[in-house]
């Protein structure tokens, strides 16, 4: 598989291409990439077949209807987050609303959501040629979802940062159950993975598990 990321001009969300012979989807769709991302699938010749999110939250939802809309294809994302495409705002801090820049009569929801499960903590999802393995990662919201492609690369979203990990101060946000999701989830994760956050640059497994303060602390 092939990944092609789009940097949305709104809190820098990497959005993520990844696409398999002519098949693609397009993970976090940020506010601000619809253009971009549009350029990039024609002029690579690519068919998008779904859009998917690594959670509910604005910067990683925004443009998604729009991608939806042009492409007649659904959004999909894990079922405990699903609510939170009615109101991109509704679980939002006023002060993080405000920082996003973004206003609601601009937005635009998928007008077909497909929740996915996760029985056991993952579930494998198959678009066309393109496949990914979604793993459950709650503790930044209640839907976090990590995608592993192949033995190669994890999309963390905001579960992992390059020497951080995401705030759980958020509705639906909890210190608990992200310490959980460090120490079951992200800690086991194959080493030789390469990681692309959410925001900012990207980073190895093995290098947060050597250097980043949030995984070191958890170790028995």
């Amino acid at each position: 598989m092939e990944l092609r990321i789009v940097v949305a001009p709104v809190f820098g969300t990497n959005c993520c291409v990844v696409s398999a012979g002519t098949d693609c989807v397009v993970v976090d769709a940020g506010a601000g990439v619809a253009d971009a991302v549009v350029r990039l699938v024609d002029d690579a010749g690519l068919t998008p077949r779904a859009v998917l999110a690594t959670h509910g939250h604005a910067d990683h939802t925004w443009d998604a209807g729009a991608l939806c809309a042009r492409y007649g294809i659904p959004m999909r994302l894990h079922e405990a987050d699903a609510y939170r495409l009615d109101e991109p705002f509704a679980t939002l801090s006023p002060a993080l609303e405000s920082a996003l820049g973004l206003h609601r009569d601009d937005y635009r929801a998928p007008e077909v959501v497909e929740p996915f499960a996760t029985p056991g903590g993952s579930t494998t999802l198959t678009f066309g040629a393109v496949t990914l393995h979604a793993l459950h990662a709650p503790g930044h919201t209640e839907g976090s979802t990590l995608y592993r492609l192949d033995d190669e690369v994890v999309l963390s979203g905001d579960v992992l940062f390059a020497g951080s990990i995401g705030r759980t101060d958020l509705h639906g946000g909890s210190d608990r159950v992200m310490g959980e999701t460090l120490r079951d989830v992200v800690r086991v994760l194959d080493p030789g993975l390469a990681v692309v956050p959410g925001h900012g640059p990207a980073t190895t497994v093995a290098q947060e598990l050597g250097t980043n303060p949030f995984l070191a602390a958890g170790r028995g």
